[in-house]
């Protein structure tokens, strides 16, 4: 027994690498691997994984993991900043949703219990994979991007009491009000109990822990904490995932917050990916084949049903179409909590696995489909709208432009991360004028409240380099790493016949060639520049004398940058 457990660990193992190696060269999300691992070497596939339950179990523990990290990024400021689109957009559209998914059902035959949870778990896109795909693409804060963020974060809030209902729906009770109304006295006690103890136990401990500069002891703690919170509302008798949320909430708001999130991340995903392999393991391919033409349905409902809500409540809060159109197909899809709602639903027996299959097919096939409609969606909707253009993309462009029409002879820093802001520093010290771009809206908000120019762009977009006065600039000064992005900023610039100096930050040498033929002025790499600060540092420790040490960097520094056919500055470190 115990071998037989193994080796399904091992094969799992195995798969799972090889999946996510696969989709990640395919430029796909590995939630679809891990499905599809499920899928082909389940029960229903190739049989070769089994033993199950200590999968399920541990998949469970990811599913509180993610309503854990979710709780770390929520916020009441983010909830008030983002109320429009998350209480109007995002609660009207998981309203029609699961109205409409509850009547579909229940015209199949299904009870109005396993109804109301399908709809639900119809209604509620993928937060995995929206999120990511809008990241990748620089457009979390296009307006676009804002209306999806709303409606996902209020969707996974609403997943909560679908979790909270399905054990109570469950027990076959006829009188629901009562368990309803005592499990809703439950949360309100159990999000008393955890805000107290988030106030004045959870912050001393973390302090505390802190203090003791241990990983390991961190790791175990935040472990700790997260599984208790659970366990508690749990032995209350609502869902595990309802006490993570709950407390990650209450840490969200500590300044060990982003500690915490890095921390959980990779038990996290770990663990969900064994939770995506155990709900592809309950898909029965032969079932779906005799059913295709009601998955084919299914499909169709949750990516052009749901998006063409969204799209018409977006278009009623007066959003312009190419914006209502885009957050409708980012939207259009099924998510990782319908499928957790799903799993719990067919574990406690509420819904049966035969009636799931088409359900569980459409969600599965429409999360694949998802991402490259995301990359597309511009080009999708420019195909219908030749004249369709981003209202609020130009009015920021033009934000832009009004706040820097006074800048003549300044740096522009793409990338306000931690290069960007040492760059900065130096520029102001020599009374330097400078304007940043920066993808990450926490950073532009730092940067604004400091008196900085730091607007929030990916400079690769056309039009946004000339918005901060490239014209009239003196230098730009590349400082994140990623190459590709990097390169074809370089190019969009030399392409306009501009000549003004680019210095750019690679990773490593590797990168050099790249940059210099797409036309960048210099390349600094990062991994010499770094070794020879930490020889530095180590020969004056060593009491090697201060002239010495700055000869002999010197010459390597010109030795090496020779190699690489770069011209070093002339300026002496001293």
């Amino acid at each position: 027994m115990a071998h037989t457990l193994l080796t399904e660990i091992l094969t799992l193992l195995a798969l799972a690498v090889a999946a996510v190696v696969l989709f990640q060269r395919l430029h796909l999300p590995a939630v679809f691997g891990y499905l599809s691992i499920g899928v082909i070497a389940g029960p229903f596939g190739l049989a070769w994984i089994q033993n199950h339950d200590i999968g399920v179990l541990l998949g469970e523990i990811g599913v509180v993991f993610l309503l854990f990290t979710i709780g770390l990024e929520f916020s009441i400021p983010k909830f008030i900043k983002m109320r429009h689109a998350l209480l109007g957009l995002g609660g009207t559209q998981v309203l029609i949703g699961t109205g409409s998914g509850m009547l579909i059902a229940l015209w199949l035959g299904i009870n109005w219990q396993a109804s109301l949870i399908i709809g639900g778990a119809l209604a509620l896109s993928s937060t995995a994979i929206v999120m990511k795909q809008l990241t990748e693409q620089l457009e979390l804060q296009a307006a676009h991007g804002r209306i999806a963020v709303g409606i996902l974060l209020f969707q996974d809030l609403a997943a909560v009491p679908f979790l909270v209902m399905i054990p109570i729906f469950a027990t076959g009770s006829e009188n629901l009000a009562t368990p309803l109304l005592l499990a809703g006295l439950k949360g309100i006690i159990a999000f008393v109990v955890m805000l107290a103890l988030g106030r004045w136990l959870l912050r001393p401990l973390f302090h505390e822990v802190a203090q003791a500069r241990s990983i390991e002891l961190f790791t175990l703690t935040v472990l700790l904490v997260a599984l208790s919170a659970a366990w508690i509302t749990n032995e209350l008798g609502l869902s595990l995932a309802l006490g993570a949320f709950i407390t990650g909430m209450m840490l969200g708001e500590t300044e060990y917050r982003h500690q915490i999130e890095s921390t959980i991340q990779p038990f996290r995903d770990v663990l969900l990916g064994l939770f995506f392999i155990t709900v592809g393991m309950q898909l029965n391919t032969a079932a779906v084949l005799n059913d295709w033409l009601w998955v084919l349905l299914l499909v169709l409902g949750v990516m052009i049903g749901k998006g063409c809500v969204i799209v018409v409540l977006s278009k009623l809060a007066k959003y312009n179409w190419n914006t209502s159109l885009r957050a409708g197909i980012a939207l259009g899809q099924g998510g990782e909590f319908g499928l957790a709602l799903l799993a719990l639903a067919v574990l406690t027996g509420l819904i049966n696995n035969e009636d799931l299959q088409p359900v569980l097919a459409s969600i599965i096939i429409s999360m694949g489909i998802a991402p490259l409609l995301i990359r597309h969606s511009e080009a999708l909707i420019g195909k219908f709208n030749k004249t369709a253009k981003n209202a609020d993309t130009q009015y920021d462009y033009q934000k832009i432009a009004d706040n820097t029409r006074e800048l003549n002879h300044h740096v522009i820093i793409c990338g306000y991360g931690h290069t960007g802001r040492h760059i900065a520093k130096f520029l102001k010290d020599e009374s330097i004028t400078f304007a940043a771009l920066d993808t990450d809206p926490v950073t532009v908000r730092n940067g604004w409240a400091a008196g900085e120019k730091v607007f929030f762009g990916n400079a690769e977009e056309p039009g946004l380099l000339e918005a901060i006065g490239l014209q009239h600039a003196a230098a730009i000064v590349i400082s994140f790493e990623n190459t590709k992005i990097a390169t074809a900023i370089v190019k969009s610039v030399r392409t306009k016949g501009f000549k003004l100096p680019i210095i750019v930050r690679a990773h490593d040498q590797h990168s050099l060639d790249i940059l210099f033929d797409a036309g960048a002025t210099e390349v600094v790499p990062e991994d010499l520049e770094t070794s020879l600060a930490l020889a530095t540092q180590l020969l004056l420790n060593l009491n090697v004398p201060m002239d010495d040490v700055l000869r002999k960097m010197r010459q390597i520094q010109i030795d090496q940058y020779r190699s690489l056919n770069i011209q070093p500055s002339n300026k002496p470190n001293d």
